[in-house]
Parts: C-alpha cells; structure tokens; sequence
C-alpha cells in the first residue's frame, strides 16, 4: 500500500505537504508579535546548555501563542528543556487533588461537609469534626506533616510515602486550631484528600486522576508520581547552585495530593483550556471551584493581604483581583522545582512556568510576562508600602540556662531532643539535625531554625523546675516534648 501512495503522488508533492506540516508545528508556538518573542528570549538568556532552566508556555484566547525551553533539563546528559519536558508541579498540583474532589461530589459519592474520619479513620478523633470543606481551603488545624516530621528528625533527601504520612497523623494528640476558625497553609489536608479519593473511588489516586482528568483531557505526559522508583521519560532533574556549582536536589518522595503531580507546559495548556471550555467537569462545578473557600463564619479565607490586595484561597488556588483585573493563580517549591500557574479567566489568558533551577524568581517572570500581554488592561502597580516593624522590647534574660538542661521526649513524634549548656549557650540536639544553637527571646522562651523557623517555650511546674517544652514551627504548634531525665538514650 506504501509504495502505491508513493507511485501516485511526486516526490516534489510529498516534500511540500511536508514542509507545510512542520511550518504549522512551529508556528504553534510563536505569537503575532515578534517583539514580545524577543523579549521573553532575553527575558530567560541567563539559561543556557550549563545550567537549569524552564520552560515556558503562554495560553491566549484558546490557542497556545508562546512556548519554549530554556537551559537543561538534565545537566548530566546534556538534555535541553523543551516544552515536552516533564517537571514536578509541586504545590501547583493541590488545585488537581481538590478537583477529583469536586468530580466525585458532582457523582454523589461524598459531600464537602463529610467528616474526613468517615473514609480515613486513620484521623484521630480530636473532639473537632474535620470536614471535607475545611482540608481543602486549608482550614482543617490538622498539622502539616512536612513540619511534623523535620522535628521528628526526617531531613531532606529521606524517603517519604502517603502511609508514613497516615501514621504520623494518627498519632497526633492535638489540633493547631479548630477546624474553620483559621486559615494555615496546610499540606496534610491535600495528603488527607488524596486518601480520601482512593477510598471512595476504590482506585489508587493515581489511576483516578489518569481515567478522570488526565485522558479525558489528552494531558498523556501528565501523572501523579506515587513511586519515587519508576520511570518518568523526558523527566527534569532539579539543581541547587552551591558554591558556583550546581549539584542536584532531589526527592524520594511517593506521596500524593500535596505536591508530585508530573507534567508540562504543553498538558497544562490543556487543564488552563478545560476552565473555558470543560471537558471534564461542567460550567457550575468550575464556578464553584474558582470561588473563595469559607471560614465556619461564613468570611471568606485570606491568604495573604498587602499592597492594597486580598488574596483569597480557593481550593488550590489564590484568587484576587490584581491591578483592576480577576486572576487565579499558585506557585510552587519542591526539591528545586520551582513552578507558577497564574490564569486571567476574563482575559482569556495564562501563563505557565516550570523550572528546575531552586534560585527561579518565578514571580518576578510570571509579572515579566503578564505585562507584555496585558498592558493594555493592567492597572498600574500600586505604591508598595514597606512594613514597619513593631517595636519589641530586648528579650528577657533567663538567668540560668542550666535550668533547661536534658533529654525530652514526644511520643507523638516518637523522637527525642538533647538540651544542653556549651561554652554558656544552650545547644538543642538530634542524632540527625545535629547541635543547634537556641537564641533566647524571653523568659523561658527561645528560637532557632532547622527546616523551619522554630520556637520553643519551656514549661515548669509549682516549683519551678523545667518538666517540658514546646515547640512551634510553620505548620505545627505547641508539639509537646516531656523532660525524661536518662530514661531515653542521648539523642
């Protein structure tokens, strides 16, 4: 049959269709003005052959007008970032979880005001209800277990799966702050809702984000990576520049929900077109999902407010309006993955960033980009304000750190901290974080930082004596540490 199409059509005939295919492809990917292709050229001639870089892909009234790779996707094998490169989305990937959420309340199989308990018993029953609503809009009290487990000595480069994660949730005794009171950035809740999907769907979260969002939509070089060990073609390193050199920064990380979502520019042009046109959803679930999550008061939830903006949360997203324009957007950091999503749905307009480079300031970019587009519609900028620092008073001195001398013990966390007196500082210490040096900011009160910033404050009881201490850090507060003398070894 192949040599009869051949003898039917020249030569000269075949090599034209040819070329007019590939001039198709190409013109694809470039915009209507050539200007603005330039700029976004210099904008990103920092990346080169030796180093990361990103890659870049622009979305404008349904079609993709930009998109290209810059720098390397794997520094080892000099493979170049293109816009099939496959990164890890990192945070950017909750808006997904959330949504497969939506997709079975739509079916009827749960409702956002369930008790998380009801399908992950595995939740200790804290005397609050968690509900569905409040893991999604960050608001659930359940304490982050990225900042549960640094203080329980998990240290960057160390194994972590969703079943670790359950464990460590289960063994939690308290809450941050009752659920829908607050808003704290949360990733157990998106751990928590990935579970909650495998549950009711009875596939693994995975193969229910593939069947349900992923072919439906064509994203075919999208997967959420719930094995650190398995193949990924076409995947991205990510790397650190350390002492002028880049070293990788990797993860063995197979859990789901929060972060480890895998894909590129290219398949998230196709999610951006799904908000417009739905494939996999409807018209009112989307509304529904681009809305502010809520406080049990009915306020909506703030992420973030400064320089004359409110940032609201909604469901993986922030959503605001910037500059007199409606915008959705989130960013991410994983490894040195470093990614941003931002969509103006009136504008008909996106921008998609995915990096491999830990030091991409991809705000700044993402806000290059913007404007060249929408200058036009943009406002402009308002005056930045610069905070002013409160006045605090010198901190208390403590007159004998001796006095927290000793080993404490969490249960909660199954580890154990050494405090000690060295050369007149206190030194707080752990097999695997090493001797940290605690910096006193009142009485009985200190801070320091590994992971995160941390605070520790010392309880006594009626006679004074130290009998425990507790600690706080980004997404975990008041984590109790009990004195144990020698009970447990030196840690």
């Amino acid at each position: 049959m192949k040599n009869k199409l051949v003898r039917r059509f020249p030569l000269a005939f075949l090599i034209a269709i040819l070329l007019i295919s590939s001039t198709a492809v190409q013109a694809y990917g470039q915009t209507n003005d050539g200007a603005i292709d330039k700029q976004i050229d210099t904008l990103f001639s920092k990346y080169n052959a030796a180093t990361p870089g990103v890659a870049v892909a622009v979305v404008k009234d349904g079609k993709i007008v930009f998109k290209k790779g810059y720098g390397t996707a794997n520094l080892e094998y000099d493979q170049p970032i293109t816009t099939k490169t496959v990164f890890n989305l990192a945070s950017v990937s909750k808006q997904f979880t959330a949504f497969a959420i939506y997709l079975l309340e739509k079916e009827g199989k749960l409702s956002l005001e369930d008790d998380v308990r009801k399908y992950v018993s595995e939740v200790p029953d804290l005397g609050k209800i968690v509900r569905i609503k409040h893991l999604l809009g960050h608001t659930s009290g359940v304490r982050d277990h990225g900042s549960l487990m640094t203080l329980a000595g998990v240290v960057e480069g160390d194994s972590q799966t969703t079943e670790q994660i359950l464990r460590l949730i289960s063994r939690q005794k308290e809450l941050n702050f009752a659920p829908g009171s607050e808003y704290l950035y949360n990733n157990s809740g998106y751990a928590l809702l990935a579970e909650v999907v495998e549950r009711v769907s009875g596939q693994t979260f995975s193969e229910f984000t593939k069947k349900n969002i992923f072919e439906p939509l064509k994203m075919n070089d999208t997967q959420f990576y719930d094995d650190y060990e398995r193949i990924v073609k076409n995947r991205a390193d990510s790397y650190e520049l350390t002492n002028g050199v880049y070293k990788k920064k990797g993860g063995n990380n197979s859990a789901t929900g929060p972060s480890n979502l895998y894909t590129t520019v290219e398949d998230m042009a196709k999610w951006v077109w799904n908000f417009e046109t739905p494939v996999v959803g409807d018209a009112d679930l989307i509304k529904r999902f681009n809305e502010p999550s809520l406080l049990n008061n009915g306020e909506r939830v703030v992420n973030f407010t400064g320089d004359g903006e409110v940032i609201y949360h909604a469901k993986g997203q922030n959503v605001r309006v910037s500059r007199g324009v409606s915008v959705l957007s989130h960013g991410g950091h994983a490894a040195a993955f470093r990614t941003t999503f931002w969509r103006y749905p009136d504008q008909r307009f996106a921008v998609i960033l995915l990096s491999n480079d830990e030091h991409f300031e991809q705000l700044k970019y993402a806000e290059t980009i913007i404007e060249l587009y929408l200058k036009d519609v943009l406002q402009p900028k308002p005056t930045a304000t610069i905070p002013v620092a409160p006045t605090t008073k010198p901190a208390e001195k403590n007159s004998n750190l001796k006095d927290f001398e000793g080993r404490f013990y969490s249960d909660e966390l199954e580890a154990a901290y050494l405090v000690k007196v060295v050369g007149g500082k206190l030194f707080f210490s752990h097999i695997r974080h090493g001797e940290i040096e605690l910096t006193e900011t009142g009485k009985d009160k200190f801070s320091a930082r590994f992971g995160y910033p941390f605070t520790i404050e010392f309880d006594r009881n009626e006679t004074g004596a130290i009998t425990r201490f507790r600690i706080s850090n980004f997404g975990a507060k008041n984590v109790k540490f009990d004195k144990k003398n020698n009970k447990y070894p030196n840690p």
